[in-house]
């Protein structure tokens, strides 16, 4: 009772510090925190932390607000001799393709350009500065009668940033839920000769070769100044939510996108339940003016979500499957305690603001070929039923969300029909912390990136899922070769992008003592995983391919090393 009653005084104590610094208040902070001005700076992610837990430094960031001034700064990166990366509003990619090579280069954050530079009602196209946030877009077109048909589930990113990952909805018709693939045309700034000022606007209308690179471009060929979109007349959406067993999953793995224009599934392998999202087209003028007002999205009463944190901090370290378990079929323990917590009157953020260290998570999306969906599904659902209990962690954060992607247009968008599968699951503040049955969530990810073939989304993801991922992509080639045409001398490149593109045979993977805990590798020797805690590296229990930091004991005939193991 001592211990709980220190640790509620620790949580108020907390949250009263928070009122304080934050005023009532909770938009999310600046990305870019700088020491003096707008120099000696540091970036970060909108979670408070970059896969390998980077810390990226930078001499110095400009907020440019036109396209003019945009010119100027990428103009003054060359003269200077620093190089440039980009930052957005909020900055919701995990991995580093935001953070800078050394403190001696230079920042330009889109904050500033958020603007809508036209729209044409007739043409049925907006064009908008790339720092606009997604949920502008959606509203200036609606107040137009028109409509982006697909976004990403989170309407709190810039358009610039959404289109450097590759970020996507869910659909297998028409062209499809990624939002790139509603482009028709766009104006980057890249870095020129000295006889041309150092930088230069290339404008690439809709036939444009080079707008395949350009629509997934992870930031390395300039920074996005403009974005043209496609819009379609105004319509609603019937949404409908079906729960289901999951015994017959693997048929309607696939069926189900071909069935609903915007559906997806959710499915919690533990508890055996899906739920069907039953998501169509209707007409405007239907009945009805509803809101998916998603739990996860949803800026909370403060209170609750620190104290959801702390609750699974004690389930994950002191915690029983049991336990585990039960907060699994009751929802997450943090969405319990929010539904105590209403928001009204009392100060509210969004779940991952790091102000509150109220949730840290790692978040894997991995769109496996849709022709291989169905044997997937059927894999995990062995490794599920050797240990149900193991997946109660995930079920806990809603489980796998399966969205639905068509084959793409852009260089890097995915070059097939494909499931991406969607798991959000919980990361120690402490570096190489373990986690609860970490061994089965590593071996679902090796199974779909490496049996399954699988392409990991650019925004999301720990180091190892995009280590020779590119190698998958039948167009990168081009995009390489569009690269160095634009930033021939890789401004815009970093050591990071480099090795996510696997220039001269780099990659992304981190090998070293411990490495694997946190997915910077996948393991090839004990040392990378946890050996004096008593985690090994061990085959996978389905895909036996796999290696995986576990602690249970090896397979009969494996011994006490690994094949191969030197």
């Amino acid at each position: 009772m001592a211990m709980e009653l220190e640790s509620l005084a620790m949580t108020l104590l907390l949250v009263v510090g928070l009122l304080i610094g934050l005023a009532g208040s909770s938009p999310p902070p600046d990305p870019v925190v700088c020491a003096r001005g707008t120099s000696d700076c540091t970036i970060t992610n909108a979670y408070g932390s970059f896969p390998d837990r980077a810390t990226c430094r930078a001499a110095s960031v400009t907020y440019p607000s036109t396209e003019e001034e945009l010119v100027a700064a990428v103009a003054a990166a060359p003269a200077a001799r620093r190089k440039v990366k980009v930052a957005t509003r909020y900055s919701h990619s995990l991995p580093k393709l935001a953070c800078p090579d050394g403190r001696n280069d230079t920042i330009i954050s889109t904050l500033r350009l958020n603007n809508t530079v036209r729209l044409d009602t007739a043409a049925r196209l907006i064009t908008v500065e790339s720092g606009v946030l997604l949920r502008d877009l959606i509203r200036a077109a609606a107040a137009a009668g028109l409509a982006l048909p697909h976004s990403p589930y989170w309407s709190g990113v810039t358009i610039g940033g959404l289109l450097a990952t590759g970020a996507h909805g869910s659909s297998l018709w028409r062209n499809g839920g990624a939002v790139h693939e509603y482009v028709v045309g766009l104006r980057i700034v890249t870095p020129a000769p000295a006889s041309q000022g150092f930088a230069t606007v290339r404008e690439l209308g809709a036939h444009h070769l080079d707008l395949g690179a350009a629509k997934v471009s992870l930031g390395v060929l300039g920074v996005i100044s403009q974005v043209t979109l496609a819009l379609q007349p105004l319509f609603k959406r019937s949404v409908t939510f079906v729960e289901r067993h999951d015994s017959d999953l693997e048929d309607q793995v696939v069926a189900w996108g071909r069935r609903h224009e915007f559906g997806d599934l959710t499915w919690q392998p533990g508890l055996g339940k899906v739920v069907y999202r039953q998501d169509d087209r209707v007409d405007v003028s239907s009945p009805g003016n509803g809101l998916n007002d998603h739990l996860t999205l949803r800026s909370r009463a403060a209170l609750g979500r620190v104290d959801a944190r702390r609750t699974e901090e004690q389930l994950e370290e002191n915690g029983t499957d049991m336990a585990r378990c039960a907060a699994a079929e009751t929802t997450s323990a943090g969405d319990r305690l929010m539904h105590r917590q209403p928001g009204d009157g009392l100060l509210t953020s969004c779940k991952w603001d790091p102000r509150l260290g109220a949730t840290f998570v790692y978040n894997a999306a991995i769109s496996v070929p849709l022709h291989k969906a169905t044997a997937f599904v059927a894999d995990v659902k062995r490794l599920r039923d050797l240990n149900p209990r193991a997946f109660c962690g995930l079920d806990a954060r809603g489980g796998l969300l399966a969205r639905y992607l068509r084959a793409s247009s852009a260089y890097l968008g995915k070059p097939e029909d494909a499931v991406d599968f969607d798991i959000t699951y919980y990361r120690s503040y402490a570096a190489g912390a373990p986690r609860a049955h970490a061994d089965v969530i590593d071996e679902l990810e090796q199974m779909a990136l490496r049996k399954y073939g699988g392409f990991p989304h650019w925004g999301k993801n720990r180091n190892f899922a995009f280590d020779g991922a590119v190698d998958r992509y039948p167009k990168a080639g081009e995009f390489l070769e569009v690269k160095g045409r634009y930033d021939p001398d890789g401004l815009f490149s970093t050591k990071w992008s480099d090795q996510v593109l696997g220039v001269d045979g780099a990659s992304p993977s981190v090998v070293e003592e411990g490495c694997a805990m946190e997915g910077l590798c996948v393991c090839s020797d004990h040392s990378h995983c946890a050996p004096v805690l008593g985690y090994l590296c061990r085959p996978g229990k389905v895909y036996k391919e796999a290696r995986v930091c576990s602690l249970q004991p090896a397979d009969a005939g494996t011994g006490a090393r690994l094949d191969g193991e030197l």
